[in-house]
């Protein structure tokens, strides 16, 4: 990528229960995400089985999938934030490691933290 410089980040993805939505996303806007988008109605198999994605009477009742990218210091306080909800209630969390072209979009100024 010519011109291009690179900056380590993380992405978190959060597969829930629609009902959960708002949840987590006001979990990602108390740490200062600089944004997130949702992807709604997932179809998926896990260790509860087959879920079809189906809209029948609202997005309540189907999963949706909630992704994020952040600096490295605020995985932990959205990993703490999140233990509550997946004690009580299925889902699933995915941390990766990422590159950005433009870490300023993603709360991290350049040069610095």
């Amino acid at each position: 990528m010519s011109g291009l410089t690179l900056h380590p980040m993380k992405e978190i993805r959060v597969i829930v229960a629609g009902e959960h939505r708002a949840f987590v996303t006001d979990l990602f806007d108390k740490v200062n995400a600089s944004g997130y988008t949702i992807i709604g109605n997932v179809s998926g198999k896990g260790h509860h089985g087959i879920r079809e994605a189906h809209f029948m009477f609202s997005e309540q009742e189907s999963l949706v999938m909630i992704m994020t990218v952040v600096p490295d210091t605020k995985v932990e306080p959205i990993l703490a934030g999140l233990r509550p909800l997946f004690d009580r209630f299925s889902g699933v969390m995915f941390v990766s490691d990422v590159a950005v072209s433009r870490q300023e979009y993603f709360g991290k100024k350049p040069g610095g933290a």
